[in-house]
């Protein structure tokens, strides 16, 4: 590529460093155009298809970089083998070893894995927040932006723990002592540090200034039970939107027993995980044993994987097997604002709105604000601009199976 000068040539560098400002002028060129109401779907997906670019783990990863060690040119273009070397470098300097569990790979090989992979599991980014010196701020960004999961999980005390180092910009040997330090303490157990909403508790852990102070309240999540994975916030979320998703479900049904002139009375609890499937998911072919069309058959299957609010999904939800997730706050409350009738014609009103109250859940969650990098929540904030937002999803969601059988 060719640049006349050195201030576009710089200009290039930093845009292809700002994941969200590349994605937020893709978006707005799509809704913007011309076309976008009367083809709101097929608009929608074609910018999926090809504008938007997913942004692996490693591109995160290879950025962080970049910027921390003030390296030149175009990031991409840099050979993965330097960044191998900085981390290895900066783990050697910050006395931090390969893995948190014993492993014969060799680092070399771990990080190159890094500096590639999709995605990672989070314990992985809490190590290379000691490996790489990394700020709280740092690690938030990875856990919320790279890996689109829930902040520091203020109930979790090897999580607190974590969180504590990188704010007091401790080393992994500290840290190493601390929890040896908790696994020694008398246990305090008090199941209300489990019951209390997020922000509550991560407030009260924000306001701890030394390590007597940390362990003290450490003690208090001691039972011997393993530690409580399922977010009370969250949780209380879901079961919200979701049942405001049944009543509105219930209204669909009832209006249309009413014109059968049937004498039949939906209510919400009458509402199952099939029909809410059903109305979420009405886009999606269903196979001959009644279950959806495997993610897989879809052209945008790269873009939404795991991200389907099928029956089997939000039953294991509702079991408390699964934690919930961002896209499952972001979905019931996209499907919510779909069916709101203030906004029938108030597109732009819509978006603002569902925008603010999306915000305020995931923030109450801890999750992190919707990122329109994301193809996903992207792909749901173009279809809260359009006319009919539930009609514009399900239509996108067919023509990505239509399309993906036409290549085939």
């Amino acid at each position: 590529m060719d640049f006349n000068t050195i201030d576009e040539f710089n200009q290039t560098v930093i845009n292809s460093l700002d994941f969200t400002k590349r994605s937020e002028d893709a978006f707005f060129d799509a809704v913007d155009l011309a076309t976008f109401h009367d083809k709101d779907a097929e608009t929608i997906f074609q910018h999926l298809i090809s504008k938007i670019r997913l942004i692996l783990f490693g591109d995160y990863l290879k950025r962080y970089i970049y910027l921390k060690a003030g390296m030149s040119g175009n990031y991409d273009d840099i050979a993965v083998r330097e960044y191998q070397h900085i981390i290895i470098d900066s783990f050697d300097e910050n006395n931090t070893p390969k893995s948190f569990a014993e492993t014969s790979a060799k680092i070399s090989a771990l990080s190159k894995n890094w500096l590639t992979q999709a995605s990672v599991n989070r314990s992985i980014v809490f190590l290379l927040g000691f490996g790489l010196n990394m700020s709280v701020e740092d690690v938030t960004e990875f856990l919320t932006k790279a890996l689109r999961e829930q902040d520091f999980n203020f109930k979790d005390p090897t999580e607190i723990i974590y969180w504590y180092c990188y704010k007091n910009s401790y080393k992994y040997p500290k840290m190493v002592m601390l929890k040896h330090q908790y696994n020694e303490l008398t246990a305090a157990f008090d199941h209300a540090v489990y019951e209390d909403r997020t922000i509550g508790v991560r407030d009260t852990i924000k306001g701890i200034k030394n390590d007597e102070t940390l362990l003290r309240y450490l003690a208090r999540f001691k039972n011997g039970s393993p530690t409580c994975t399922i977010s009370t916030t969250a949780g209380q979320w879901f079961s919200e939107l979701y049942a405001s998703s049944k009543s509105r479900i219930a209204d669909f049904y009832n209006a249309d027993e009413l014109e059968r002139h049937s004498s039949k009375f939906w209510t919400p609890e009458d509402i199952t995980e099939s029909d809410v499937e059903k109305v979420i998911c009405c886009g999606t072919p269903i196979k001959g044993n009644g279950n959806l069309e495997k993610i897989s058959a879809s052209k945008l299957a790269k873009y939404f994987n795991n991200k389907r609010f099928s029956r089997q999904h939000i039953s294991k939800i509702l079991s408390k097997s699964l934690a919930v997730d961002r896209f499952d706050l972001i979905t019931l409350n996209f499907f919510l604002f779909s069916q709101d009738e203030k906004y029938a014609q108030n597109n732009k009103g819509r978006y603002i709105a569902f925008i603010d109250s999306t915000n305020k859940i995931l923030e109450e969650c801890t999750m992190g604000e919707l990122y329109v990098a994301n193809p996903y929540e992207c792909f749901l904030l173009m279809c809260i601009l359009s006319d009919c937002p539930l009609a514009t999803y399900a239509d996108v969601w067919e023509i990505s199976f239509e399309q993906h059988q036409i290549k085939g």
